[in-house]
């Protein structure tokens, strides 16, 4: 049973890697691959549920005819919400069509994308801090580029709010090339 559950574990991670190598968003592959990263950093023994969930946090956003788009909602936490509960869904999806039996281990990783922007419980706040390193650390200088000073401030500000003490430590280490980017970062570490 052990070996079917990898093989069908296996079979998730490449299904995951699949789609997202196919975003819209050009930093979701790297992005995927950096949450998890990040997640074996803070959490070396991280179990497998772990694992695909920070490798398929984010799905929602690569999937084609995406579903939740952000000026459908009132605030971002609204979007946030939907978006993760989004992406849970379609994991859940993909477990269950590569073979995935055990409920339990299905259930994990639904609970653990769908809480991974809020937090809640010391596993989703792994995954939670791991998903914002990784996009202090990968995401911010495409997300400045598209989207400008104001929306990157205001994507920022949220985003380091929501970070524990310890990931916070993390992100003030992180050096940008650009400068722009460097007196962003430093706004927002000084409030």
């Amino acid at each position: 049973m052990y070996a079917t559950l990898m093989n069908s574990i296996d079979c998730v991670k490449k299904r995951i890697e699949l789609i997202v190598s196919r975003s819209h968003v050009p930093e979701d592959p790297l992005h995927s691959k950096n949450t998890l990263e990040w997640l074996l950093k803070l959490a070396p023994d991280a179990d497998d549920a772990l694992r695909v969930s920070a490798l398929g946090h984010d799905i929602e956003r690569a999937m084609e005819g995406r579903k939740v788009k952000r000026e459908a909602f009132r605030d971002f936490d609204e979007f946030k919400s939907a978006h993760a509960r989004n992406s849970a869904e379609i994991l859940k999806g993909i477990m269950e069509e590569c073979g995935i039996e055990d409920r339990g281990f299905i259930d994990d990783v639904y609970n653990l994308v769908l809480r991974h922007e809020s937090g809640g419980d010391p596993r989703s706040d792994l995954l939670k801090d791991a998903d914002g390193i990784s996009f202090f650390h990968v995401n911010l200088p495409l997300y400045f580029e598209r989207n400008g000073w104001d929306e990157t401030e205001r994507r920022c500000i949220w985003g380091y709010r929501r970070l524990s003490d310890m990931a916070r430590d993390i992100v003030r280490g992180f050096d940008y090339r650009d400068e722009a980017l460097k007196r962003l970062m430093s706004h927002i570490l000084e409030r």
